[in-house]
Formats: C-alpha cells, sequence, structure tokens
C-alpha cells in the first residue's frame, strides 16, 4: 500500500487564554493562514484543518475555504478522537501534527519528521531542540488508531501524542533539530495576548515578502529584538 499523508492543523476558536487567536491578524494575514503558507511551504503535503463541530468554529472553516485547503470536523474536547477521524476519513497511512498557535512553524521540520517516520517505520517521530512552537510531530495512523483504543484519561483525550512518549508500546523516535535552529528556550508560539504582540514585532521585522521567510530569519529577528530592549535607557540584560 503507498504511502498517503497529510499535515492536520489543529486549530479552534475557543481558546481558553485568546480566543479566537487563530484568526488575529498578523501583518495582514490570520494567524491560521500564516500557519497554512508555512507548511505548505516545502514538505508537498496537503494541509488540512481539524476543527470542531462547535458552531464558533464555523468561522475558520470559512478561512479555509478563502485558504483552499480541507477541513474535518470532530469533537471539541476529544482532540485525539478528532485526529482518528480525521485520518480514517482522508484515509491516510501516516501524518503530520500542527498546531494553529505557531505561525513561525520551520517550514522544513514537516519534511524532516515525515521522512524518519518513514525510514524507520516508527510510529511516532518528536524533534528536539527548535523553538518553543517550531516543531511539528509526525505519526502513524496505526499508531494513532493503537492509542484511540488504549487511552482513557481526559489528558491523553485532549493533548494526543503524549501516550507515544510514555509508552513502550508504541516506536517512539526522538529525534534532533539541525545544530543551527537549535534554541529550545526561544518561544515562537502564541497562547496569550502577549505573545500575539511579540509574533507580531517578529513578523514586521523579518519582513512579509512573496514566500515565508526560514524559522532561522525568526531566531535572528528574536535575537536583534531582544538586544534592541536590553540597550534601552533603564534596561539591563538579565
Amino acid at each position: 500500500m503507498s504511502d498517503r499523508m497529510a499535515i492536520l492543523l489543529q486549530a479552534r476558536m475557543g481558546s481558553t487564554r485568546l480566543p479566537g487567536k487563530s484568526l488575529a491578524p498578523i501583518e495582514g494575514r490570520s494567524m491560521l493562514a500564516r500557519c497554512v503558507e508555512r507548511l505548505q511551504g516545502r514538505a508537498e503535503l496537503p494541509v488540512v484543518l481539524v476543527t470542531t463541530t462547535q458552531p464558533e468554529d464555523d468561522a475558520l472553516v470559512v478561512e479555509a475555504g478563502r485558504l483552499d485547503i480541507q477541513v474535518v470536523r470532530g469533537p471539541a474536547d476529544d482532540v485525539l478522537g478528532r485526529y482518528v477521524q480525521a485520518v480514517t476519513s482522508l484515509d491516510l497511512t501516516a501524518c503530520i501534527r500542527a498546531t494553529a498557535d505557531n505561525p513561525a512553524v520551520d517550514m522544513d521540520a514537516p519534511r524532516r519528521a515525515i521522512e524518519l517516520l518513514r525510514r524507520t517505520g516508527a510510529g511516532y517521530v518528536l524533534e528536539h531542540g527548535l523553538p518553543y512552537g517550531a516543531g511539528v510531530e509526525a505519526v502513524s495512523c496505526a499508531a494513532l488508531r493503537y492509542a484511540d483504543l488504549l487511552a482513557t484519561e481526559p489528558y491523553d483525550r485532549e493533548h494526543v501524542t503524549p501516550l507515544f512518549r510514555r509508552d513502550r508500546r508504541f516506536v517512539a523516535i526522538d529525534a534532533l533539530a539541525p545544530g543551527a535552529l537549535r534554541r529550545p528556550e526561544l518561544r515562537l508560539s502564541v497562547d496569550t495576548a502577549e505573545d500575539l504582540e511579540a509574533m507580531r514585532r517578529l513578523y514586521a521585522a523579518v519582513g512579509v515578502g512573496s514566500a515565508p521567510m526560514p524559522v532561522a530569519a525568526f531566531i535572528a529577528a528574536a535575537d536583534a529584538l531582544r538586544e534592541e530592549r536590553h540597550a534601552e535607557p533603564g534596561t539591563s540584560a538579565r
């Protein structure tokens, strides 16, 4: 059977800390759009929005239509079940799990993760060392279905992949990101209003051209902005 793969982009409007963040504008486009453009950049895999059946997420479906990507909708709290529903309806053999609060995701991360998954036959691949919010996860759909049978705790249903990392019945691989990109202490994710403003500053510093900029440009911009803050009168480096 040939491989059938896609990037499943998890999003919802009902974030407790920053409601509606998936459609928050960043340099003229929604955060969801910024995620899609980066995930489509180099992996050569279709991006599918995986959201809930809640009425508030109808707005995400409308945005997905503008972005010309497919949508699968499922339970609000059972995210693992939502993913299993998606891979079953799309008849996938493997997938990349990405989330829509990471608009500076490394464009090359999906390709690296899925290639390692295919080469090793593992059930799960997680790459370490990237800035927080720049990575993705690769999962075989057989492993997803097995996890769906095993997972009974609400935490495992809501967060999808912790079971793969702690249960020895799954073959999980920890990989290292490319050396130049290993900045795990740097945050490139959006969970709060402060995170959103920081991301907007990063995008403004990096610039929005005809093609998305590599994650290395976001790392460099974050370093430059931090140095500027430390250089301001009355500000000390810590």
